[in-house]
């Protein structure tokens, strides 16, 4: 049996817009990452970049739930001593809006070179506006429950299926005839078929 496996260059990518007003920012990153990745499609090979491009327009009114805007923190390191540095997600949310989403996508991502070229398929734009018109982008509802784990994109309304009638052929039952097994008889009949033996009597 043979396995596809997807050629550099073979498939077509395609372009899809999803509007963030009012999203979690982990179920809309949830959403993305495997669009990205590639594994929304059958064509799906781990060492390719098989995913498509996604364009998220208002980043800047994403939210959290609970209260994550305070307790949550983003840590960054210059690489120099004394250069780590620590930030709640509000402040950080306030200087870049897009680094929120960006960050929760990238570590959802491979980390590794295709990651990194996977990541740059990914547009953010504050505000409703962006520079993609001629793309023609497809629109995706944003996801406001639980992501599910097969990460489709598109799902098909099952048919059911139509019951199949079994006629019985005439060969068939030439050649295995309805054999009926015998029926086992019961203690009780067994009982009263077998003579009854006597005991002598020592005196």
């Amino acid at each position: 049996m043979n396995c596809y496996q997807a050629k550099a260059g073979e498939l077509a990518k395609q372009w899809y817009v999803i509007d963030a007003n009012e999203a979690v920012v982990g179920r809309l990153a949830a959403q993305i990452a495997p669009i990205l990745m590639g594994k929304h499609r059958p064509t799906y090979t781990p060492y390719l970049d098989t995913g498509d491009y996604v364009i998220v327009t208002n980043v800047d009114k994403v939210v959290f739930t609970g209260n994550k805007w305070q307790q949550k923190f983003y840590q960054r390191y210059s690489g120099h001593p004394g250069g780590q540095k620590e930030e709640q997600a509000w402040k950080l949310f306030q200087r870049h809006p897009d680094r929120i989403l960006k960050l929760a996508i990238q570590r959802m991502m491979p980390k590794n070179k295709i990651g990194r070229h996977m990541m740059s398929k990914l547009k953010l734009y504050v505000g409703t506006v962006h520079e993609h018109q001629a793309q023609s982008p497809i629109p995706l509802p944003a996801i406001h429950g639980r992501p599910s784990a097969s990460g489709a994109i598109y799902t098909v309304a099952p048919v059911p299926k139509a019951k199949k009638t079994v006629q019985k052929s005439v060969a068939a039952e030439v050649i295995a005839p309805n054999i009926t097994e015998p029926q086992r008889p019961s203690p009780a009949d067994v009982a009263a078929e077998t003579p009854a033996v006597e005991t002598p009597t020592v005196e």
